[in-house]
């Protein structure tokens, strides 16, 4: 997510369509004892992140000793669309592991803490079903056509050491070890399944150092906009800036407090332009936050820019520059949900300096 670029490709299609009353996901925060072979177990995982549940800033890794982590930073959910296998395999994420035992329940309950590896391997696999749930709930999938619309690996992974990406071949994520555990920030996860929806839209995407910003940029949006529709979906708290990404995560990597890896508020222009695509794509997120709270005051809900923005992105070239994606983005908004939202992504991309 931060350390290493992430390669990416997949799939090119059609331009955005209209919806309207699109729902919000299925699920509950818990579920009951599930049988064997059933599709729905129960576990348990981090509202998030711990940090951003609790507001606690000071919170450290200290060697992933369950210790380090108050109980009530966990919380129970259902586990949703598994294959009956008793491992953590289903219609929408399949999770390998290289670092232990995979998980396995012949009543599919998943109960760890974050000492055992097993931990991580739910939370890939809960938090990249929510992911694709998510997408559904917008409408991808029925209205429009589906994103990264099969059982996606995911590896629990020491390969590569303290870094996670997601790669075209094969089509999977790989999630780092070290410091905090990539798979224990939700944060993280979702970054790196907005690499993926990248890849399923358009095939090679990120071929021009732009697009490459443009990656990492969605990452960090998506990993934000679906992590707080979650809390929303489930009731958790959220106690931290709402900008800051992979506040837990980042505690192993910055001294001082709020801990982000990166923030969707920098303040950075096209003028502050380095060619690091991490660094660059905070530049675009940046605007898809500005833009995200702009929706609210034109009565409209994120839900209804993350539709817009996503449906957008099958357009975008896999080498786009900055002012041709933003300019798609534009077209999209305009058509979809009016002149005044269309005015808006003007205006937050030309605060960014990206104008056409």
């Amino acid at each position: 997510m931060n350390r290493l670029p992430a390669v990416r490709t997949v799939v090119a299609c059609c331009s955005l369509a209209v919806v309207a009353g699109v729902a919000w996901g299925p699920g509950s925060p818990a579920a009951a004892k599930p049988s064997a072979g059933s599709t729905t177990g129960s576990a348990r995982v981090f509202m998030v992140n711990p940090v951003q549940s609790s507001g606690n800033q000071d919170l450290v890794d200290l060697k992933d000793a369950a210790r380090a982590v108050p109980d009530d930073a966990y919380a129970p959910v259902g586990l949703r669309n598994l294959d009956g296998s008793g491992y953590l395999r289903g219609s929408w994420a399949r999770v390998e592991s290289a670092t232990g035992t995979p998980a396995f329940s012949r009543t599919n309950t998943f109960r760890y803490d974050r000492s055992q590896d097993q931990f991580e391997q739910v939370m890939a696999y809960f938090w990249v079903n929510q992911a694709q749930e998510y997408l559904q709930s917008l409408g991808f999938g029925s209205t429009y056509r589906g994103i990264v619309k099969q059982s996606f690996p995911v590896k629990v992974d020491q390969y590569g050491g303290d870094n996670s990406y997601q790669t075209d071949k094969p089509y999977r994520i790989r999630l780092g070890k070290g410091g905090v555990d990539d798979a224990e920030d939700a944060e993280v996860i979702l970054h790196e399944y907005g690499h993926a929806i990248h890849a399923s839209q358009v095939e090679g995407f990120g071929a021009s150092p732009e697009a490459g910003s443009i990656g990492e940029a969605f990452g960090d949006y998506f990993a934000v906009t679906a992590g707080l529709a979650a809390a929303d979906q489930y009731h958790w708290p959220v106690a931290t800036d709402l900008a800051c990404v992979g506040d837990w995560d980042a505690v192993s990597y910055t001294d001082t407090a709020p801990h982000c890896l990166r923030t969707l508020t920098t303040g950075l222009t096209t003028a502050d332009q380095t060619g690091e695509v991490h660094h660059d794509g905070q530049i675009w997120s940046q605007a898809l936050w500005e833009i995200r709270l702009g929706y609210g005051a034109l009565g409209k809900s994120p839900q209804d820019w993350d539709t817009t923005l996503i449906g957008s992105q099958f357009g975008y070239a896999a080498d786009t520059s900055f002012v041709d994606a933003a300019r798609k983005t534009w077209v999209a908004a305009g058509e979809r949900d009016g002149d005044a939202a269309a005015a808006l992504v003007r205006a937050r991309f030309a605060d960014r300096g990206i104008t056409f």
